[in-house]
């Protein structure tokens, strides 16, 4: 297995809405959002199944989350999280005076995590906050 370099898109998905309309303490809408859609031949490259569970690294923070494979990302190199604790943990505050901070086009490393697991949603925001 081995890490490799994408580019971070965040954005709404239909079951992250979903799940957001049940709570934002779900299991439904955690399973929606602490997930990483990633190019197939990407995962082929790097040794990753779905369900694994990455670490995602930008220069913000990092977390591990869910490898899912998507035909839904047009090339290799890019991967997506839906909007949500885990997508924010990975981008920066800095609004460049725009009042919101960059979703899309942050450059981002994946490196499989064996024996991590993905913090639920309290533990994650408690984390962030240290």
């Amino acid at each position: 297995m081995k890490r490799f370099k994408a580019t971070l898109l965040t954005g709404r998905s239909l079951k992250q809405g979903m799940g957001k309309e049940i709570s934002k303490t779900s299991d439904k809408y955690k399973e929606s959002v602490s997930i990483c859609e990633v190019h197939p031949k990407d995962m082929e490259d790097a040794g990753l199944k779905e369900g694994d569970a990455i670490n995602v690294i930008t220069q913000f923070g990092s977390v591990i989350v869910k490898c899912v494979p998507s035909d839904h990302i047009p090339k290799p190199g890019i991967i997506f999280i839906p909007y949500g604790p885990y997508a924010s943990a990975l981008m920066g505050m800095n609004t460049n005076s725009t009042g919101m901070p960059t979703y899309k086009g942050i450059s981002a490393e994946v490196e499989p995590a064996p024996g991590e697991r993905v913090l639920d949603i309290r533990e994650l925001l408690t984390n962030l906050g240290r």
